[in-house]
This record gives C-alpha cells, structure tokens and sequence, in this order.
C-alpha cells in the first residue's frame, strides 16, 4: 500500500527534518483527498449506481508567504501520488505550451492550443504546480481555456502561489479578459491559505551570511551548504523564454535558483530577461562575480541592471563575488553610478530582506 501523506509528513517530524506546523498541518487532508481519490478514480469517472458519472476530482490552489512550506508540501504530495503526475514550475510548464502551440500552427489547426492540451490529458492524471504567477498577457489569454480544457479531460490541477486568486494578473494589460478564469479557479478548485507564521526558508538563512567574499573553496563549501539547505539538492535546469530568447537557470528547485555570474550577466542579456528571472525565482544564488572595472564594462552594466530587477522584486540574494559590495567596482566609467548597486547588494544582506 502507497504510504499517505500523513504519514510521509509525521516521519520527517519524528526524524528531524520538519517542524510540525499547525498551518501545513492543515492542507495536509486536502492533499490527501485528493491522493485517495486519484488511486480510486479512472481518468474520466467510471459509472457507479444508476448511472451516474463520479465526480470529478477536485484540484487545489495553495497560496501564502514564501518559505511557508507550499513547495515542501507538493513535494511530499507529488511523491504519495500513484497516478501518473507531473510535477513543474508554472512558468516553464507555460513555456512548454507556448513551444506546443507554435509547433501545432505549423499544421493549420485551427485551434492551437487543442491538440497541446490533449498531449498533456492523455500522459497525467494530476499537474502540481509550483509558483502560479500570471504577468504576462499573452498567458493570461491562454491559461484560462487551457486549465478547462485539461479539467474538462479529467486531469486534476493542484498549484501554489503566493497570492489569493483574486490578486492574480493585477493590474494586467486588459485584465478584465482575464476574470473569468479566476472566478473558474474559486469554483473548480479548493483555495486554502496556508497561514503559517513562520518563513522557514529565511529562518536557514538567518544563521548564515549571504554575501562571501573572495570567492574560493572556503566560499564555494558554503555555498553547497546553503544549497543543500534550501533544495535537498535536487535542482534541475529552469529555462526562460523571453522575446524568443532563452535564459537558462541551470540549477533551480522551489523558486531557488543557482547560476553562475557569467551564465546571466556574460550574455547579451537585458532587463526584460532579469525582470523574468526575478519573477521565476524567490532566492537567487549567483556565484563568482569578479572584480568590476572598465575592462568588463558590458558585463557591470547587465550586473547592476540585475541587480536592480532583483531589488525592485524583493527576490532573496546570496552571492560570491571577488571582493566587498563597496570595492566590487573601483575604476573606470560607471563608478558613480555603481554606488547604488553597491548599497542595494549591502541592504539585500538584511535578515528580513525578502519579507
């Protein structure tokens, strides 16, 4: 018999790698029903008594504060789970559906997004998102028929976020286009806040410092501690389509991304591909940048625009980097202007940056 999710949740309590938290506690028989009732319940309902179709399985939307355990709880829940499941971070599972569509196009259907959702129906039972997060018009278009589409085919949605359906897309380009589809969430879906009072992902870093300086093995160690910490270390590679551009993280888990200095700011890269990793991302982990000067200048100039979108996001930071924030950029044009980044890579070292 497949262990159930309480008992998964009471073992790494008893062995030492969770708290008991009365808030994940919780969602823990919501999840549960919904395990029980996939290992039950064919695709699409079997006919019980007098004919009449099961009900469908009813999904999940999980939202509240980062580091509040949603991502631990799916992962738990993903991993009881018997029936075929995949388990993705919204936006690149998105990506993944633009990619599709473009691909059916080539065909003449006339509608694109048909036969990418009935890929998707025919190879799960259960999609488990992480990070539901609606900014971009042209999602906002897509996933309201989609999400119908997939439910229609029996496919159950379980998703977290860091906020209430009604807070998705604000203030969006023709957002009222949008409504419907938070309204079918409230009514297809189970919305649970998971309440938790304590941010457990900032309380790992509280005892930590998260900028090292220089950059070596020592610094390195410390960094694959913090990983491990954070991730189990169970990353795996998030790519961002961005205007037709990728932007490769290539270890991310749990809104936790680890990514080398020259892998986002060494590339012909601009604010609208940061902004998109500031908006994939919670914690970001950017590892060896060098000492900044006239002789890189290109490189400083996509480090400071970074630097900004992470900021303007409240996105946790943790660097290693050759040198102090107030000596990183010491000579050459940009100096000045270096100043600002300067303070908001000291000001980011806060221990309630990120809240």
């Amino acid at each position: 018999m497949a262990e159930n999710l309480q008992d998964r949740y009471d073992r790494a309590v008893n062995d030492g790698m969770l708290t008991a938290d009365p808030a994940q506690l919780a969602v823990v028989p919501h999840l549960e029903m919904i395990r029980t009732a996939l290992s039950q319940t064919p695709r699409r309902g079997l006919r019980g008594f007098f004919n009449k179709p099961d009900a469908p399985v009813r999904g999940l939307y999980l939202w509240g504060g980062v580091g509040r355990g949603k991502s631990m709880l799916m992962d738990m829940f993903a991993q009881t789970v018997t029936a075929p499941n995949r388990r993705v971070h919204f936006h690149a599972f998105m990506q993944e559906i633009h990619a599709g569509m473009h691909e059916a196009r080539k065909d003449g259907v006339d509608d694109a997004l048909k036969p990418v959702a009935d890929k998707v129906a025919a190879e799960v039972r259960l999609l488990a998102f992480d990070e539901m997060q609606i900014s971009d018009i042209t999602d906002a278009m897509i996933v309201g028929r989609l999400f119908e589409m997939l439910m229609n085919a029996g496919v159950v949605i379980v998703t977290t976020s860091n906020r209430p359906p009604d807070d998705l897309y604000k203030d969006g380009l023709n957002r009222a286009l949008f409504l419907p589809f938070i309204e079918q969430i409230k009514d297809k879906m189970l919305v649970h806040h998971l309440a938790a009072e304590t941010d457990y992902r900032q309380d790992k870093l509280a005892a930590s410092p998260v900028y090292f300086s220089p950059a070596n093995a020592a610094t390195k160690a410390s960094i694959d501690s913090l990983w491990g910490d954070l991730t189990e270390n169970q990353g795996t590679a998030l790519t961002l389509t961005v205007k037709g551009r990728e932007v490769v993280l290539p270890e991310f888990h749990n809104g936790v991304a680890r990514v080398p200095f020259w892998q986002l700011c060494g590339q012909p890269l601009g604010a609208a591909d940061y902004l998109a990793v500031a908006e994939a991302v919670r914690v970001l982990i950017l590892e060896d940048v060098p000492s900044l000067s006239r002789s890189n200048f290109n490189e400083a100039k996509r480090f400071v625009t970074l630097i900004d979108a992470l900021y303007e996001a409240r996105v946790r930071l943790i660097v290693s980097a050759a040198d102090i924030p107030d000596r990183l950029y010491l000579e050459g044009e940009g100096t000045f202007e270096f100043e600002r980044t300067a303070s908001r890579l000291i000001e980011m070292q806060g221990a309630e940056w990120g809240q």
